[in-house]
């Protein structure tokens, strides 16, 4: 049970728990960063116009076909 729960997922992607556990986190952070950035754009528009686009299209782009 406890290898299902923390190391299947990750050695599907051919990743260690911890090489996972890294990307993961660092995906957090830059969706919390887009997050920001569209809360302030909506605030006031003429900021932050494509960051929270860009922000997703990048991790997109990096999540896309991994794994496979």
């Amino acid at each position: 049970m406890i290898a299902r729960m923390f190391f299947d997922h990750p050695a599907s992607i051919d990743e260690s728990y911890g090489e996972h556990a890294r990307f993961a986190f660092g995906f957090s952070v830059k969706l919390f960063v887009a997050a920001g950035a569209a809360l302030v754009h909506s605030l006031i528009p003429c900021l932050f116009e494509k960051t929270a686009s860009r922000i997703v299209g990048d991790l997109y782009a990096k999540t896309h076909n991994r794994g496979t």
